[in-house]
């Protein structure tokens, strides 16, 4: 199949952007979903990026996270000037992932945990738990140390814990 006058064989992205999408898509979709509305939009520009470089990243997880931070940032002040623009009221922002019946957490509970935290703790412990991104990675992608990264991680967490872990009140 000719890719932009490529045959797919002698095309170098060819044998590295379907690996990556296959094992980093979902993690990825989850992260931006965090950023903005257009998810799958912002994933679908990065690899396109990804696919045009003349050479494979050093470190193409966090090339890709990073990648997606950079186009769902942009997208979502696109939509912001946009609808400042035509003046229309917001969208309801997705769910960040999708809930199914075996999930042993609520996931609503979860989502609703998560957007009560900060930015940056949000997209540490998205990028971390669901992404896999080391905390070196996570650093480089939020401009922070990759200690910095862990202590957000863990303090992201305990919140995270008594946000979800709420017992119910019971009546006596």
């Amino acid at each position: 199949m000719a890719i932009d006058g490529h045959e797919s064989d002698d095309w170098p992205a060819a044998r590295y952007v379907a690996p990556l999408l296959e094992s980093h898509g979902r993690s990825l979709v989850l992260y931006a979903r965090q950023l903005c509305n257009d998810a799958e939009d912002a994933v679908q520009l990065a690899f396109i990026d990804l696919a045009t470089q003349s050479a494979m990243p050093q470190d193409p997880a966090a090339w890709l996270f990073r990648a997606v931070r950079h186009k769902a940032l942009t997208l979502a002040r696109s939509r912001v000037r946009r609808h400042r623009h035509e003046r229309t009221a917001g969208e309801a922002r997705a769910g960040w992932f999708q809930v199914t019946d075996d999930d042993a957490l609520d996931g609503q509970a979860v989502v609703e945990a998560l957007g009560s935290l900060d930015q940056i703790d949000r997209e540490t412990i998205v990028a971390h738990l669901w992404g896999g991104l080391t905390f070196r990675q996570i650093g480089t992608l939020l401009d922070m140390s990759a200690s910095t990264a862990f202590r957000r991680y863990e303090a992201g967490l305990v919140l995270l814990r008594k946000r979800v872990e709420q017992p119910c009140a019971t009546k006596s």
